[in-house]
């Protein structure tokens, strides 16, 4: 939300207020500064000069050279472009040190051989709104060598950032009394607006739910025409734009009080208003000229005719709206029901400034203030004021809520009085009634408890002054640290890695269901599907993380990264049992490997990365665990296996389908983990085995083995992980040939070579004994079926 200093200023005294002190206060009151901007001329050193002379610069068509007065010595000459000046006129001249708005600082310099000593500025090169095109013409009365920020005025725009529950600050002048309760200063004193309403026959409200109080004034014989300078200046220091009269002046309420305005053109209204809800199917035309088909839950200001007028607290219709032909209108002014709001905002994907004070909620007493307001503006005072016709009721105004004095002194340690916390309340417009309760105003219905009440005093007096104790007891660890603690492992071993973590969000759409990996595979009735999602990209929970991933490497692979390492952990849902049972949630890590290995170096040859790249991930993850990956088909991806850590296992293995790669836009493969999260804090929380350094010398053995080409190498591995033999310490597979034009190797054969390490712990092996080992485990390997040595 945008704020005008100088707007704000109209309601309190901020002469002796510095903007970085207004900013503190509110940021330490829980308003979020975003960000500050000054408007108008800053810089000293941009004065009124007046031209004395402008010849054609010898070596450019478009540039004359200029001779100018700033009120110093001598003469200033300055190459200008400009062609709407002529000599005699006062202009804006930003003399060499002179820092223009974007940081551009002025100096001397040389253009096309000739010597420039400063710049001649338009408007909105000082800061100043746009104007003709060229240089500013200053007044003739303006004093050369004057400082031009002298002759205007400046100000400087708040961007504020409210959270939902304070919709109170989305006005000047709810801001305002904020400050004033946050300074100790008093507010300027304005005549109130306290009319009186009509209650009216000619408005039919349908839907109170949704609409309990609606106004409506009729005023006739307007002009629509451009607004006065004052309205179209409050409106352009917050960057809204001029219309006409008539919108100016509903948009100048809403930013003044914070409660949304809508005028009708009369003349296109047909009998009495009517507050209802929509025909389902029924069509929308809304002012920015989209249509939008609706519901039943959307709420209509329609006429008796039935023709649709507006989208209820969002936005008008285009065929109702007020034109320069307009000589009557209707001014609408109400209370919507923000849950109503809210939900049609969300659905038509429409949102304005209305939309967004109506759903976090207005104040029910500003409606007739700020119709009364309005109308005040429009007349002004050329004729008596027409009454504002009503029907319904106002919702009630907040209950009262009790203030426990002792829970308060204890909750901040006895740093405040009694009458100081009192003092605090009373500013923020509370009233104080017997047995220590408070009435709520109505713009505050975010106060329902006696805690909100010791928050708001807590905000005021400042955490600063409240002392800070140490009455904390010791906690045993417990099994959320442990898990915390084993998370925080994996997560700097994967950094260490190469690989990035990713967040991405828990819902996803329904189309990436192709990239799911579930650990379990999923029956009919498994997903859990939002019941009203907000838009159909997050319809599902999701049942794995790697969809999310799959997404994000897809946006890097747009934006040319060659080479993606991502993780993510998080929780994954699902149903259990197709939906038979309660609905589960487990913690998963989910890995992604594509692209190259090596970033672009002359000192380093280019590889895709392939499945082996991802298993070495996940052997460096565990250490201390062997990681093996056992073939197990899956639906929807190429190739697919569990992860082993030992016999247990703990994930799953998948590289996605080429044409889903191609259909992403990813230019190599794709190869994809999910894990246990669960299983994983455990093998990372177990003890770690270690082992003295070998005293005795090893010795090893190779063996080239032919199998069948469709026999897997996890079958050789199960297998000397099954042998007990006591001097195999380690192998390993350090060679592999396919020939499938059948030439060296038949073509469903491959060969495959290990080497075997062999070594004992208290002596030196003979070679005796290791070839006797050796033959153990070869004769082991043989009981593979269709392996043969070579």
């Amino acid at each position: 939300m945008n704020i005008s200093l100088n707007w704000l200023s109209t309601h309190l005294d901020l002469s002796d207020k510095s903007i970085d002190g207004i900013s503190d206060l509110f940021t330490f009151a829980g308003v979020e500064v975003e960000g500050i901007t000054s408007r108008g001329i800053a810089s000293e050193k941009i004065v009124v000069a007046r031209i004395i002379e402008a010849i054609q610069h010898p070596n450019a068509d478009r540039l004359k050279v200029t001779q100018v007065d700033c009120g110093e010595s001598e003469l200033r000459q300055i190459v200008c472009g400009a062609q709407n000046y002529k000599v005699g006129d006062k202009v804006p001249c930003a003399l060499p040190g002179a820092v223009l708005p974007g940081g551009f600082t002025i100096g001397e310099t040389v253009m096309r051989k000739v010597e420039s000593k400063g710049m001649l500025c338009a408007a909105e090169e000082i800061g100043l709104p746009k104007g003709e095109d060229g240089l500013l013409i200053l007044p003739e009365d303006s004093p050369i060598g004057a400082p031009v920020k002298t002759l205007f005025d400046s100000d400087v725009l708040l961007e504020l950032e409210v959270t939902p529950n304070r919709p109170d600050l989305l006005s000047h002048s709810g801001m305002a009394r904020e400050l004033a309760t946050l300074l100790k200063t008093p507010l300027i004193s304005r005549p109130p607006f306290k009319p009186d309403t009509i209650p009216s026959d000619t408005i039919r409200i349908e839907s109170p739910d949704s609409c309990p109080y609606y106004t409506a004034t009729f005023i006739a014989d307007i002009e629509v025409r451009e607004s006065p300078a004052w309205l179209k200046e409050r409106l352009t220091s917050i960057g809204l734009r001029s219309i006409n009269n008539i919108v100016d002046v509903t948009n100048y309420v809403l930013h003044e009080i914070g409660q949304p305005l809508h005028a009708f053109d009369a003349a296109k209204v047909t009998g009495a208003l009517v507050v209802r809800q929509a025909k389902e199917g029924e069509a929308f035309k809304a002012l920015d000229g989209s249509i939008h088909i609706l519901t039943s839950d959307d709420l209509l200001i329609s006429d008796e005719s039935g023709a649709a007028l507006a989208l209820a607290g969002i936005m008008g219709g285009l065929d109702s709206g007020v034109t320069e032909s307009t000589t009557s209108i209707l001014l609408e002014s109400a209370y919507f029901t923000p849950a109503n709001i809210r939900r049609t905002a969300r659905r038509t994907a429409l949102s304005s400034d209305s939309s967004y004070r109506f759903e976090r909620g207005v104040d029910p007493v500003a409606v007739v203030q700020a119709a009364a307001l309005a109308i005040h503006l429009i007349i002004d005072g050329k004729c008596s004021e027409p009454g504002i016709q009503s029907a319904g009721v106002l919702p009630e105004p907040p209950l009262p809520v009790f203030l426990d004095l002792e829970k308060l002194h204890r909750l901040l340690g006895n740093s405040i009085s009694t009458p100081a916390a009192e003092d605090i309340l009373t500013r923020l417009g509370l009233e104080k009634l017997p047995a220590g309760s408070w009435r709520i105003p109505t713009f505050r219905a975010d106060l329902q408890r006696h805690i909100d009440l010791v928050e708001e005093i807590t905000r005021i007096h400042g955490l600063a002054n409240v002392p800070s104790r140490l009455q904390a007891t010791f906690a045993p660890t417990s099994e959320i640290d442990a898990a915390y603690d084993a998370d925080m492992i994996l997560r700097r071993r994967l950094a260490a890695l190469g690989l990035y973590e990713c967040q991405t969000i828990k819902l996803i759409a329904d189309s990436q269901l192709a990239d799911i990996l579930p650990l379990r595979l999923l029956q009919d009735g498994d997903l859990i599907r939002v019941k009203s999602p907000l838009s159909e990209d997050h319809s599902i929970m999701r049942p794995s993380i790697v969809p999310g991933l799959v997404s994000s490497a897809g946006r890097n692979v747009r934006q040319q990264i060659n080479s993606i390492r991502l993780f993510e952990m998080g929780r994954v849902f699902r149903n259990a049992g197709g939906g038979k049972a309660l609905d589960q949630e487990s913690d998963a890590l989910a890995i992604l490997v594509t692209g190259n290995t090596n970033s672009s170096s002359w000192a380093a040859k280019d590889r895709t990365a392939d499945l082996y790249d991802l298993k070495g991930i996940l052997s460096a993850l565990l250490p201390n665990q062997t990681v093996t990956l056992k073939p197990k088909e899956r639906e929807n991806v190429a190739l697919s296996a569990e992860i082993k850590a030992g016999d247990q296992t703990i994930g799953v293995f998948a590289r996605m389908l080429p044409k889903r790669e191609r259909d992403l836009d990813f230019p190599n493969p794709v190869f994809l983990a999910e894990l246990d999260l669960g299983k994983l804090r455990k093998l990372i929380s177990s003890p770690t085995q270690t082992a003295d350094l070998p005293q005795f010398p090893g010795s090893s053995r190779d063996a080239a083995m032919e199998i069948p080409a469709d026999t897997n190498n996890c079958r050789i591995e199960e297998a000397l992980g099954n042998a007990s033999e006591p001097l195999l310490v380690s192998y390993e597979c350090f060679d592999l040939f396919i020939d499938p034009s059948g030439r060296k190797i038949a073509a469903d054969r491959k060969s495959i070579a290990y080497r075997f390490n062999y070594r004992a712990q208290d002596r030196t092996l003979k070679t005796a004994e290791i070839d006797e080992a050796h033959e153990r485990i070869l004769e082991l390997l043989g009981k593979i079926p269709g392996l043969t040595f070579r």
